[in-house]
């Protein structure tokens, strides 16, 4: 997926989430069902060792992938 909302390095994306039970949808006047869910990206600066070929020096990654480290994990390609 190439798009804004997804995560360069693990490829987190949008997903459909909520809704209702029936019991619900019985009782409301008006239930508007599902909602999207977005990844909590981040900017976050590259190592200089990613960066030394030209390439960017930031990216947008989730936060798991904060957590983890994995953006210090990259190698120059």
């Amino acid at each position: 997926m190439a798009s804004s909302n997804v995560c360069k390095l693990c490829d987190k994306g949008s997903r459909m989430a909520g809704g209702y039970s029936n019991r619900i949808r019985a009782t409301k006047f008006n239930p508007s069902g599902d909602l999207r869910k977005y990844p909590n990206l981040q900017w976050v600066a590259l190592p200089k060792t990613a960066v030394a070929n030209g390439g960017a020096s930031r990216i947008k990654i989730c936060t798991r992938c904060i957590k983890g480290n994995k953006h210090l994990e990259l190698k120059t390609k």
